[in-house]
């Protein structure tokens, strides 16, 4: 009997009751026999160190409901949302999901449509708009869909993506419920917030605000740790951005146009992060990008080695479901399925996932990679 799974893909930052909702309405629509979830690990799409680390967020996921936990690759986690979604849907794929489901503010969009009227780079010749914007006008005026909404963009980008690889695993898209993506206020009436409002709860420590918008696990987690946000990473990064030759800075990850001249004077002058990024913003840079270009800074992402990252699944935890899921298709798996941090893995293939959990090591004292196994849920 073949084993049907549904991947998810994540960043759980952290595990809220939007999160519950989508897990159960994805298990439910595909009668999925397994849920992965494909998580971002220490760092966030969007240029965020993760408010808890990995293990931490991996551990409350498999408690309420994943069934197997593989993390995102550093290479394909902190990426614009294109390459984001073609590294989850590669993955997703090769780990033999017949599923992949995500949230969409309007699930019934038409993604092909979007796709057949993809616009040539060539029209983006200008630099008083972000690159997306550009894109999402010119899909705007092409097709007369709006694709202007955070889950939106990405439920899109996971369908060209798909599109791309040749169509070899089924979308499925839930309708978002709640608070929108960005929203800052906890929307404790509907008892779904955005994973935004409930960061920003728990940085106030107001965590009496917290009890019905996260799970039981979520909320222990919170009670239990520290957070993390830049504020603390912030010395690190204007030291290396002080510090380090612009000739070297422009082999960084992404670093174009000369943005790493704005960086540099900007770092000379600030005194706290938020101080930073606004001295940095323009109308062609979005503040996702510039925090992205920090982490790459921090974590030494150069040009080369991220272009040249290849794919592998760390696995960091799962239930007795999960772990038969594994035994029954690892024959069938192409890519390395990996449950422990060696020397040679932190210096060759998983480089950029060992330098981004020192990282994160460096504030909360907690081991990231080595002496770390798959956390087992039963």
């Amino acid at each position: 009997m073949s084993v049907k799974a549904v991947a998810i893909v994540a960043e759980y930052n952290p595990f809220h009751n939007g999160h519950l909702y989508q897990l159960t309405q994805a298990k439910q629509q595909t009668q999925a026999d397994v849920v992965i979830a494909l998580m971002s690990g220490n760092w966030m799409q969007r240029g965020e160190p993760a408010i808890f680390d990995k293990w931490q967020r991996a551990r409350t996921a498999l408690s309420h409901g994943i069934d197997l936990v593989v993390e995102l690759p550093f290479a394909t986690a902190v990426q614009p949302a294109n390459l984001f979604a073609m590294g989850a849907v590669r993955l997703a794929s090769e780990l033999n999901a017949s599923y992949l489901s995500f949230g969409a503010e309007n699930p019934t969009m038409d993604y092909q449509t979007l796709i057949d009227h993809q616009p040539d780079a060539i029209v983006f010749r200008r630099f008083d708009q972000t690159y997306a914007t550009l894109y999402q006008q010119f899909l705007n005026e092409s097709t007369g869909i709006k694709l202007n909404q955070p889950n939106d963009i990405l439920a899109y980008s996971y369908a060209n993506a798909n599109h791309q690889l040749g169509n070899p695993i089924q979308l499925v898209p839930i309708q978002r419920l709640g608070s929108q993506h960005n929203d800052q206020d906890l929307n404790i009436n509907r008892q779904i917030s955005s994973a935004t409002a409930i960061r920003k709860t728990i940085i106030k420590q107001q965590l009496q605000l917290l009890d019905l918008t996260v799970p039981k696990a979520t909320l222990e987690l919170i009670k239990d740790n520290q957070p993390l946000n830049w504020t603390q990473f912030w010395p690190l990064l204007r030291y290396e951005l002080v510090e380090t030759p612009i000739n070297e800075l422009h082999q960084i990850y992404q670093m174009t146009e000369g943005i790493e001249y704005r960086l540099k004077k900007a770092a000379e002058k600030a005194t706290s992060f938020d101080e930073f990024v606004h001295l940095v913003k323009t109308k062609r840079y979005t503040y996702a990008r510039i925090r992205r270009l920090c982490v790459y800074v921090l974590t030494h992402a150069y040009d080369t080695e991220v272009k040249k990252a290849t794919d592998y699944a760390r696995i960091l935890g799962f239930t007795a479901t999960g772990q038969r899921y594994l035994n029954q298709v690892k024959k069938e798996i192409a890519i390395p399925m990996i449950t422990k941090m060696t020397d040679d893995l932190s210096r060759g293939m998983m480089a950029l996932d060992y330098r981004a959990g020192m990282l994160i090591q460096l504030i909360n004292n907690q081991p990231q990679d080595f002496y770390q196994r798959p956390i087992m849920i039963k």
